[in-house]
């Protein structure tokens, strides 16, 4: 039975750069194992922030004084307004005023979790470039850190960390133990993160280099540097899926780069397709990429050259999802569908079939998100969709369920209903009290969420009209969704409208020959 053990690094050597009051509070606090951090901002209320919920700390507002102390006992704040304290793996980040003074900080509790690779650590071994995706917080550069510890210790590879921010290995000259025997190389300035990348191939000769959070044009070039000499790279990049790599210019080398090419008159009648297609530039720098939908459960694109190939055709591959059960168990709970999909879309085009995107359907109603809740207030619930004005209903079905709804206390409990939840695959939401904040929060995250959809299916259709100069209608959305979709229309020069009435209502994109027509 796969176990992990958490531990937190020091917190009493956080707490101890806290003004007093602040820290005799968080002291008294039941949930420390859940503690993400404590805000201080000028002339408000001190809180202290958990997964799902925050407390504030004392009806004290923080003054300069305050703010002063905390200062005096951390290191200095670098240009990217972040500080430390020394051999930990806490972060102390700052909001300025215009003047430049420090008015606001936030305290982030650094945690070492040994034991969260298990789930892909054959990834990991087969010596594969692997670039991790997910929400802030979700655990990439927890996990990075624990890379680094296997690689170098148990799998005795030289491992360099190009640690910006001093985000993986803790504050100070000395790296934090949770790294193991891997090296880190720091950098001094965000902006030098790509050169201190090349220089610690060319000085240190790595097996293994790792990467926390590439996100400029120059990071992605250097990492493609560094893999075209075999090292394997291990990083982060900003993002949540897949998809938002391929439809991002800075990033989308990462996996190979995007490129429109110019059939000639006879591939493209045997391909079925326009004259000009998107086609992916070069063999992608991360041969992997892990979507790590949460803590417990991830996405794994085993071969990223076939699954870009496929989304430029507009097919959308499943890739396999693996969970980890409360008991540590790990489970494979849908196989990636990959290699089906290219026999197919080879066959197609051998035959002279179109193999063309798959088109939005025009009629298509979004079907509201199903919510079941367990032991959760369902008349707080029905007032909280209802204020939220979202596309949420209610069931008493678990069957029917697309996503569950509980507490935490219960959660701890896993009885039957739960248990049968998880064994399912649906996702589970777990709420820290059932009060009405808490609940309001969930329903705005889970909006949220359905607003991140519809910007994703927003930017796959601008792709379809530059490529097939054919008009494309989105699903049904609000007005404020709809007004995104508009705005991130026009970023691509191209013109839309919105067409149908509500609760039908949507928008259309249209391509540059047919905008001044039905504009």
């Amino acid at each position: 039975m796969n176990k992990q053990e958490e531990i937190v690094d020091d917190l009493d050597r956080l707490l101890e750069v806290l003004p007093q009051f602040v820290r005799e509070t968080i002291e008294e606090q039941d949930d420390l194992p859940d503690l993400i951090e404590i805000v201080l901002d000028l002339g408000r209320r001190p809180e202290a922030r958990y997964t799902d919920s925050f407390v504030y700390l004392s009806d004290k507002e923080i003054s300069r004084e305050h703010i002063d102390t905390v200062l005096k006992r951390v290191g200095e704040f670098g240009l990217d307004n972040r500080a430390g304290i020394e051999r930990t793996l806490h972060r102390i980040s700052a909001i300025r005023n215009r003047q430049g003074e420090i008015i606001g900080l936030t305290c982030r509790v650094g945690r070492a979790v040994f034991g969260t690779i298990d789930i892909i650590q054959d990834v990991i071994e087969s010596g594969a470039s692997v670039l991790l995706l997910g929400k802030p917080g979700v655990g990439k550069t927890t996990m990075l850190r624990e890379v680094a510890r296997v690689l170098a210790d148990e799998f005795l590879k030289r491992v360099v960390i190009v640690d910006t921010s001093n985000e993986i290995a803790g504050d100070g000259d000395i790296p934090h133990p949770a790294i193991g025997r891997a090296r880190r190389m720091q950098v001094p300035r965000p902006a030098d993160q790509a050169a201190v990348m090349i220089e610690a191939v060319e000085n240190h000769m790595p097996e293994a280099i790792i990467i926390d959070e590439i996100g400029t044009e120059a990071e992605a070039q250097a990492a493609r540097t560094i893999a075209e000499r075999g090292v394997q790279l291990i990083g982060t990049a900003h993002g949540i899926t897949l998809d938002n790599l391929v439809l991002n210019p800075t990033l989308s080398d990462l996996i190979g780069g995007i490129q429109a090419v110019t059939l000639g008159d006879e591939e493209a009648r045997r391909r079925g397709t326009h004259k000009t297609v998107l086609e992916r530039k070069a063999p992608p720098t991360f041969a992997v990429v892990i979507e790590i939908q949460s803590k417990q459960r991830l996405a794994i694109h085993h071969d990223v050259a076939k699954t870009v190939d496929l989304l430029l055709r507009g097919v959308q591959p499943r890739p396999e999802i693996r969970e980890r059960s409360l008991a540590g168990d790990i489970q494979v709970v849908q196989e990636s569908d990959l290699n089906e999909l290219m026999d197919s879309a080879q066959n197609s085009i051998s035959r002279g079939l179109e193999v063309g995107p798959i088109t939005v359907s025009q009629s298509r109603i979004p079907r509201p998100i199903r919510v079941f809740p367990y032991a959760v207030s369902r008349n707080r619930l029905e007032k909280a969709i209802m204020d939220a004005g979202v596309s949420m209903q209610i069931t008493e079905e678990l069957s029917q369920a697309d996503v569950v709804l509980t507490l935490k206390g219960q959660y701890r409990k896993m009885p039957k209903r739960l248990r049968e939840a998880e064994a399912r695959g649906k996702p589970v939401y777990v709420l820290r009290s059932n009060t009405k904040t808490q609940i309001q929060e969930f329903v705005t995250e889970l909006a949220n969420d359905q607003e991140s959809h519809a910007m994703m299916e927003a930017e796959r259709a601008v792709h379809q009209v530059q490529l097939f100069s054919k008009p494309v209608e989105l699903s049904p959305q609000n007005a404020y969704v709809r007004r995104l979709q508009h705005q991130l229309v026009e970023k691509y020069k191209l013109q839309s409208t919105s067409v149908g009435d509500e609760p039908k209502r949507r928008v259309k994109i249209l391509p540059v020959d047919l905008s001044s027509e039905e504009g």
